[in-house]
């Protein structure tokens, strides 16, 4: 069979003097001689080439026949400084090399190539080394392969991890949603891929159009408290205008503000803002910062933008189903309070009365009812000052809004915030779901806060603000409500004193009482009581289904001269007791019960008021024996709940030994 024997270098013949190693490298050209993929060349001990077939020469770039007789150097020039050491070394140690992979440049190739090498001594008898074989493997392509598949395995693998964040994040998001909490469990699912040292969450305030930061995830922070209220001036607000997703350097950060000051005082290197869109227009701005340069590339952007779309598609459902569960909660609310004004109406009637004292009172009420000034309404317990409340509001242009009443001494100082302002969902122990206060239900109409000497100092100042700038925060809220309302409040306090007293801020006092007003107590307008016997006694027969027609002049003179310390609601409450004992066609009134302290108009009289409450309150407590709840108790009759009367009988200082002991 022919051989094709590999070139050898002009005047070199028997090159090896051992039959044995004759044989081996025949062997070896033989076997690698013609291959098409492996390249093969012999070497002497000068590193010049004996022999090398057309594969090796083409790795080379050059033909054969300009390979024999020259050096390797000679050959590939600097390159040769890669395989000298390792031929260098099999001629002086007389071992083969491991095989080893290089990847060299030679021209004229344009691209790099990737070769596997292995050389072997060639020896004589004596074992010194006469030769070496080399044989060479192109593996660019291989490799090329085994790089393309690593990175095709290690994109799959972020693909991965960034697919199963956004599931993650999705899932947090829908099941759980309580942005404070869950924000920083979004961050941390989001750190596994792109290794974030901060995250924030900027919203726009739709009072001010600001942005407000709303939440922020900063483990390493180093007491990192940044301002509320983001400046436009900050890469946040220059994101929110732009529309677009943009990555701030370091360098770039410095032609910011306070914002970006205080990233950088942080060490934070580069910062990555996102905007959160929705239909109508920006919603806010989701941010993260890393302390390494270059931390978010192009690439990045895409992921976080479908983020920011997440939270911004949550946050306004979110919105949307607060603002229908609202408005839900406010119509079923105007709907009691409106039912609660026609009970009102029908149980208080029109103002009854022809006194001059009365006469000046509503000339008071007629002329600041056109206007919107607030309107403090002063008196004795049971004057009927809710009622010129109302009057007020029903000569307003806002009489087709809504009229929200509050009883502020008879809700629990720790709830009156709450019932006042609202409060969100987990804004304190028990607040299982969101609650509309009294202040947003009267938007567009009146608010009217009897007893409103007894508003805590802790609360005054929120109160002021809604007198000063319409608005206020929900408790337990961060967005700002803006209202348009009316307010008209009561008391039987001398609140010029409770400021004195410092138990009353004075700058409230004064918004409070633009336009006061003092209704009269009944033993002013003593003229009118006979008016109002005969409209209470209509009222309440017609209710009871009686028919009373004559009141005794005695009964009357006794009810027209009686001090009234209950004023109206002390006489209307004697009327309806009357009207049950009625029998036949005539009222029959315990004056009994009147006489008893008919002594009181010849002796002087404390004409305080809490001392008139104070002795109302006992004669009441005196005629249920003690009882204070339940359908014929005292609280029942003076028209309070009962936790309100209990709080009075601890402030007028009412114990058990001034009502369940016989009167002197």
């Amino acid at each position: 069979m022919q051989r094709n024997w590999p070139i050898f270098a002009e005047g070199v013949t028997g090159p090896f003097s051992s039959q044995s190693s004759l044989i081996d490298v025949e062997q070896m050209i033989a076997a690698y001689f013609n291959s098409s993929t492996i390249g093969f060349c012999v070497l002497d001990a000068g590193l010049r080439f004996l022999a090398i077939n057309e594969t090796l020469a083409g790795m080379n770039g050059r033909p054969a026949s300009d390979h024999l007789g020259k050096t390797v150097r000679e050959t590939l020039g600097s390159f040769a400084d890669i395989f000298e050491p390792k031929l260098k070394s099999v001629l002086l140690t007389g071992e083969p090399t491991q095989v080893f992979e290089v990847e060299a440049l030679i021209p004229p190739s344009k691209e790099p190539r990737r070769a596997i090498n292995h050389y072997f001594p060639v020896k004589d008898a004596k074992g010194t080394v006469l030769r070496i074989a080399a044989v060479v493997i192109d593996v660019t392509e291989q490799r090329a392969g085994q790089q393309e598949l690593r990175d095709a395995n290690e994109k799959l693998g972020t693909e991965a991890k960034r697919l199963r964040m956004m599931i993650d994040v999705n899932h947090l998001i829908s099941s759980n949603w309580d942005l404070t909490q869950v924000f920083p469990r979004i961050s941390a699912r989001i750190r596994r891929v792109l290794r974030q040292e901060y995250a924030g969450l900027a919203l726009q305030d739709e009072g001010s159009g600001l942005l407000v930061r709303h939440s922020i995830d900063f483990p390493l922070g180093k007491g990192f408290t940044p301002d509320t209220h983001i400046a436009s001036d900050g890469p946040s607000g220059h994101v929110f205008q732009a529309r677009a997703a943009t990555i701030f350097s370091r360098e770039e950060l410095m032609g910011f503000g306070d914002e970006a000051k205080s990233f950088m005082a942080e060490g934070l290197q580069s910062v990555c803002c996102v905007p959160m869109l929705r239909p109508s227009g920006p919603l806010g701005v989701f941010i993260l910062g890393s302390t390494r340069k270059d931390a978010f590339q192009r690439d990045d952007l895409q992921l976080l933008e479908q983020v920011a779309a997440q939270l911004a598609l949550a946050i306004e459902n979110r919105r949307v189903a607060s603002e229908v569960e609202a408005l839900k909660q406010r119509v079923g609310e105007e709907k009691k309070y409106l039912e609660g004004e026609l009970r009102a109406a029908e149980d208080f009637g029109e103002i009854v009365g022809e006194s001059p004292a009365l006469k000046h009172l509503l000339d008071q009420a007629s002329t600041v009812a056109g206007s919107d000034a607030t309107v403090l309404i002063l008196g004795e317990t049971g004057t009927g000052k809710e009622l010129i409340a109302r009057a007020i509001n029903q000569q307003s242009s806002r009489k087709n809004g809504p009229f929200i009443k509050v009883n502020c001494a008879a809700i629990p100082t720790g709830l009156l915030e709450s019932e006042l302002f609202g409060h969100e969902k987990g804004a304190f122990t028990g607040a299982v779901s969101q609650k509309i206060g009294r202040m947003e239900l009267a938007d567009g109409g009146t608010l009217f806060l009897d007893e409103v000497g007894e508003i805590p100092l802790e609360i005054q100042p929120k109160l002021l603000r809604v007198l000063q700038d319409h608005e206020f925060e929900r408790l337990g809220g961060t967005r700002t409500i803006r209202v348009s309302l009316r307010l008209v409040t009561a008391t039987n306090r001398d609140l010029a004193e409770s400021v004195r007293r410092h138990e009353f801020r004075s700058d409230l006092f004064y918004r409070l009482s633009v336009f006061p007003i003092r209704m009269p107590a009944l033993r002013e307008r003593r003229e009118d009581i006979p008016l109002l016997v005969r409209h209470f006694v209509r009222k309440f027969a017609l209710r009871m289904g009686r028919h009373l027609e004559t009141i005794p002049k005695a009964t009357m003179s006794s009810l027209v001269n009686w001090y009234w310390p209950g004023n109206v609601r002390e006489l209307e409450n004697l009327m309806e007791r009357s009207v049950i004992l009625s029998e036949g066609r005539t009222l029959r009134v315990p004056v009994s019960e009147l006489r008893r302290h008919a002594d009181l108009e010849t002796e002087p009289v404390d004409h305080t008021l809490d001392t008139a409450e104070r002795g109302h309150i006992i004669q009441v407590l005196r005629k249920t024996g003690g009882v204070l709840s339940g359908p014929h108790g005292a609280a029942k009759r003076l028209g309070l709940k009962r936790t309100t009367l209990q709080s009075k009988m601890q402030r007028l200082k009412i114990n058990r030994k001034d009502y369940l002991d016989p009167p002197h």
